[in-house]
């Protein structure tokens, strides 16, 4: 398959709806979902084409074949602090695993940032921990302070890692009396929406998100044409009739999926090298319970996005052993689960084609991290690439399971917080 990344200018506010049950707010999401971006090109296909859709064709191939077309969420891409507008493609979400100062939370901006004390993961330290047998209760490595999880999106340039988020704000509306044509009495809500640029110094700058597609490869080309013949012409989000979601998107040329650096197999071998260097420096606490480590290879899989995992006609927030079996059609009954740090949320939207609300769907949120071993590593190898292309659970096509292999953040370990 080829990977198309995509460059999405919003050029008015973005109502990116997420379904929340009751009140009078109507909640937006922080990025521009995989499903949302699918949909308004699949509306915008439909209503130019001049012929119905048959099987075989290229709308049927990109959004209904064997191997659809795969729309990955949009992230905000701006750097955070800078006053030029500077786009960075590769844009993480942030491990749960992850901790930072309650006090000064983020990323530092140069090594002694009065304003932040930086940000470290937990993940290597926490299973050292619990196989040498003590609580691992980590405080600030600056100055002490107690922490708390850190959530969001991230990229690194260089030896620097950046935040990147996007900001919201209220727009308030009246409802309007059809019969008259006029306002209706005591209508009022708002909507919450994405903002269309942000203030850096005394400019403003547009806001960027970054997202791909990843298609078929004799479909690459046209795709990329397509999008960027239309880019003016798409809509995003809800309230378009009313100037909401206007956007230009811009589709960079296609690249090969197996073009990822650095690979699976070396992200593996870097984080295996790090929990060995971290295991032995726990033993100035004693013996392990066990050596977990001997003879054994692991790996996480992070969740970069939302996923809607099943097992045994259940929902459930974890990808157990069987499951990842499942999904990368491996044979291998020494693969074990040693942790699983997730979270769970309802997730609904409206489906233009059918004119009907989706179902409410159980989703493991982005950033859920998942730590296996195998002591048989040469099996996984392929199987974690097509992982990395292909995603976890359903609706993988709507952007929904997209996972990394070895996130390179749970490198960072408390005493070198970023």
């Amino acid at each position: 398959m080829k990977r198309i990344n995509l460059e999405i200018k919003a050029l008015s506010p973005l109502a990116i709806g997420r379904h929340k049950p009751g009140g009078s707010i109507s909640e937006t999401e922080r990025y521009i979902p995989g499903t949302v971006i699918r949909g308004a090109m699949a509306a915008y296909l439909l209503k130019r084409a001049n012929v119905p859709i048959t099987e075989g064709d290229n709308f049927h191939e990109l959004f209904l074949g064997e191997n659809p077309a795969i729309f990955h969420n949009a992230y905000p891409a701006t750097i955070e602090g800078t006053k030029q507008t500077r786009v960075q493609p590769d844009v993480r979400v942030v491990p749960a695993t992850a901790l930072s100062s309650k006090t000064k939370p983020g990323f530092k901006s140069k090594p002694n940032d009065p304003k932040h004390n930086g940000v470290f993961d937990t993940l290597i330290d926490r299973f050292c921990a619990e196989s040498y047998g003590h609580l691992y209760d980590p405080n600030c490595p600056n100055d002490g302070d107690r922490v708390d999880t850190f959530t969001g999106f991230y990229s690194k340039i260089g030896n620097k890692y950046h935040s990147h988020s996007a900001h919201t704000r209220l727009l308030t509306r009246v409802g309007i009396n059809r019969r008259r044509a006029t306002t209706e009495e005591g209508v009022l809500y708002s909507i919450e929406v994405l903002n269309e640029s942000k203030i850096a110094g005394k400019k403003e700058k547009p806001v960027i998100y970054t997202g791909a597609i990843l298609v078929i490869d004799k479909l690459a080309n046209s795709l990329q044409r397509f999008v960027n013949n239309h880019q003016d012409d798409l809509r995003l989000g809800g309230s378009t009739s009313r100037g909401l979601g206007k956007v230009k998107i811009t589709a960079n040329s296609p690249v090969d999926t197996t073009a990822v650096k650095p690979s699976v197999e070396e992200r593996i071998k870097i984080f295996q090298d790090k929990l060995h260097k971290r295991w032995q420096d726990w033993q100035i606490f004693g013996q392990p319970q066990q050596d977990l480590l001997q003879n054994h290879t692991y790996f996480t899989i992070d969740l970069q996005s939302d996923a809607i995992l099943n097992e045994n006609w259940q929902r459930t927030t974890v990808i157990s052993p069987e499951m990842l079996l499942y999904f990368t059609g491996v044979t291998d009954s020494s693969l074990q689960l040693h942790a699983a740090y997730s979270s769970y949320d309802y997730l609904s939207g409206w489906n233009s084609a059918w004119g009907l609300m989706k179902d409410v769907e159980l989703i493991t949120n982005k950033g859920s991290v998942y730590l296996f071993s195998t002591i048989q590593p040469n099996l996984w190898m392929e199987g974690l690439e097509y992982l990395e292309v292909k995603g976890v659970g359903e609706r993988t096509c709507e952007g929904f399971g997209q996972v990394q292999i070895c996130n390179e953040f749970h490198l960072v370990l408390r005493e070198e917080a970023v």
